[in-house]
């Protein structure tokens, strides 16, 4: 130590002169002399470090292996990096650590053998690799996509795992291509369009979404997220892709849901302004149906009292028939409407039975003889004494009736009215043929719904139930209605019986 004091003159020269760390040890591991720099870097005063042994600047857990490092390094005597391919610890007189790096290198003088130590605090250093390394890994890790490309040639320079792993490339590849490589809607002309904004400082970030294509030829739809960015005073760019493949079949499924419940609320709104129209229709038809008879059968009952005379007996019976034949229309209504709410309960019962088609022609049609304006005529059909059919017989009296009294209803005096058989080879077509008024083209539609009356019936007496109820129960049974009509030519209303039911 007192033949390195000699030259100690010398060492202040040029050790104050750096900004490193500078100690020197003798080959018992004593510092003999250091500078300001490591005094300060550790926390000693001017010269305390002198005489102190080099183990009060390495943490404990480091002495065993320290001692033995030095003892061969002065042995080979050379110099070198210490701690080559590890972290080297410094710890100051308070007793903190901090990361070091020190290179070694032995000297002789006056006949004995020096270590001189240079050391650096790399403890700035430590952190910012530490943070490049944490974005490095937040880079590589990321589940977006992300792209560092060159601003003028636009080649890749980085892509992160995901969008090699999305894309099936590998980085080899990619670095041989450019984001129109695998942006096949946008060529080189739009792309700069688009990225001009943040060359031009306009703009921070650029967003817009495109699609990308996979080395396997599938496409995807992405969102891209595009910036400027500096690498080593280069500028680049930064793309951070997004895939949303989801979001779009999400999107997708998502209109589409709303599209089915618009059309199911608008059609639900349509029902139910339907409903309302058909309730206000029924009110109506009902206060008119009920009422007009039920004048007719007050007014008949008041005259009925005057008609006291034996002479007046033929007035009153024409009173007495126009109450009967009132409360037998009434009877009719009411029966009506029992038909709909048995049909909407599914109370009906059918019975199924083989009869004559000629007994049920017979009854419909004498009953409807009575019904007859002057002048109109039913022509029977002359080929039907030997068809025998299997079917309900009531329903099929309901619906020829039906039938039969409106082509009565809506013809003129002096019309015919045709009733017509046709056999097929797999059922009976009955036609009833007249010469009414016809159901205008835009109102047939409409023609069997329930309380439904074309407008050039509203005039006439009915209550639109008819052909709605004769329709339900045909189809209920394997049958069928269908017509043809011309406005004031008249109307053909077609069934179709099949000879063998399907379903009883």
């Amino acid at each position: 130590m007192h033949v390195f004091k000699k030259d100690s003159n010398i060492f202040n020269l040029l050790s104050e002169g750096v900004s490193e760390g500078i100690i020197v040890i003798n080959e018992e591991q004593t510092i003999v002399a250091s500078n300001t720099s490591t005094e300060e870097m550790f926390g000693y005063g001017k010269d305390e470090l002198i005489g102190k042994p080099l183990e009060i600047l390495i943490p404990n857990r480091y002495h065993n292996h320290h001692d033995t490092h030095v003892k061969n390094f002065i042995d080979k005597g050379e110099k070198r990096q210490m701690g080559h391919g590890r972290d080297l610890h410094g710890i100051r007189k308070n007793g903190h650590e901090f990361p070091v790096e020190a290179g070694l290198n032995p000297f002789e003088l006056y006949g004995a053998t020096y270590i001189m130590a240079l050391i650096i605090d790399i403890t700035d250093r430590k952190r910012r690799e530490k943070e490049l390394s944490h974005w490095a890994r937040i880079f590589d890790e990321s589940l977006n996509e992300i792209y560092v490309f060159d601003v003028d040639s636009l080649g890749f320079i980085n892509v992160n795992k995901e969008a090699q792993r999305n894309l099936g490339y590998n980085m080899q590849e990619l670095v041989e291509m450019t984001p129109l490589d695998i942006k096949p809607e946008l060529n080189l002309s739009e792309f700069r369009a688009l990225a001009l904004p943040l060359l031009e400082d306009e703009m921070c970030k650029v967003d817009f979404e495109t699609k990308h294509l996979r080395k396997d030829g599938t496409l995807y739809p992405v969102e891209v997220h595009l910036q400027l960015s500096l690498m080593e005073e280069k500028k680049v760019f930064i793309a951070i892709i997004l895939d949303i493949t989801e979001r779009k079949n999400y999107t997708e499924k998502l209109e589409k849901k709303v599209e089915e419940r618009t059309k199911q609320l608008t059609e639900a709104l349509a029902k139910e302004k339907e409903l309302n129209e058909l309730k206000t229709r029924f009110l109506s038809l009902v206060s008119h149906e009920f009422k007009t008879p039920l004048s007719s059968i007050l007014t008949s009952i008041t005259l009925l009292g005057k008609y006291t005379e034996t002479e007046q007996q033929e007035k009153r019976d024409k009173h007495v028939n126009t109450i009967k034949n009132k409360v037998k229309y009434l009877d009719t209504i009411l029966n009506d409407f029992l038909s709909v709410e048995r049909l909407e309960s599914g109370k009906v019962n059918y019975k199924i039975e083989i009869f004559s088609l000629s007994k049920i022609v017979n009854e419909v049609i004498y009953n409807a003889n009575m019904l007859l304006k002057s002048g109109q005529k039913i022509q029977y059909p002359d080929n039907i004494d030997e068809i025998i059919l299997q079917f309900d017989e009531k329903t099929l009296e309901l619906v020829l009736s039906n039938l039969i009294h409106n082509a009565i209803k809506y013809s003129p005096e002096d019309s015919i009215i045709e009733l017509k058989v046709e056999i097929e080879e797999e059922e009976f077509v009955v036609k009833v043929i007249d010469e009414g008024i016809g159901i205008p083209n835009e109102e047939q539609k409409h023609i069997f719904d329930r309380y439904f009356r074309a407008e050039n019936a509203l005039v006439t007496q009915g209550t639109g139930i008819g052909l709605n109820i004769a329709k339900q129960h045909l189809e209920n049974l394997g049958a069928s209605i269908k017509f043809s009509s011309r406005e004031n030519m008249g109307s053909t209303f077609i069934l179709h019986i099949p000879k063998t039911l399907n379903t009883i």
